[in-house]
């Protein structure tokens, strides 16, 4: 009886292990930017971010928009607020919920981020027509819509 062989995994050809890979570059050349100015972590800029888009959001939706652990959350969110980026409460309707905000500083820091976020997508759509930066959103919102309905 003979034993078929598994296939070897090409880890560079793997859809998975390809986005992986873009997006840490990706992330990692728009963190050179805040990093040196702000000292922000990837980590810390993304919870910014969200802020920035739904201020008042707990650190269980922040770890659901971002997709990252709540322990790297958690400890973002303190050194965040050590530095006084950002501000938590208790809500008013749940004293087991926080919502927590970009302070003033904070937002002023989230002022001058997202012009050079956009500034670094730019420049890595620039190598695309823009028919192809537009059939590449679709087909990224796709992916992402039948990823969800994949998951059980």
């Amino acid at each position: 009886m003979s034993k078929q062989a598994t296939p070897l995994l090409t880890l560079e050809r793997y859809l998975p292990y390809r986005l992986s890979i873009l997006s840490n570059k990706v992330s990692t050349l728009v963190a050179q930017a805040y990093q040196n100015k702000f000292a922000l972590s990837i980590t810390e800029w993304r919870i910014m971010a969200v802020l920035g888009e739904y201020p008042g959001a707990s650190a269980d939706e922040i770890s659901a928009k971002t997709q990252i652990e709540k322990s790297l959350i958690s400890r973002a969110i303190s050194k965040l607020l050590k530095r006084a980026l950002i501000e938590r409460q208790i809500a008013k309707e749940d004293k087991r919920r926080s919502q927590i905000q970009l302070s003033k500083t904070g937002y002023a820091v989230y002022e001058e981020i997202v012009p050079l976020s956009y500034e670094y997508e730019d420049t890595l759509l620039a190598c695309l027509e823009s028919d192809e930066q537009e059939m590449l959103s679709k087909l990224i919102d796709r992916l992402y819509a039948h990823a969800e309905d994949l998951e059980l």
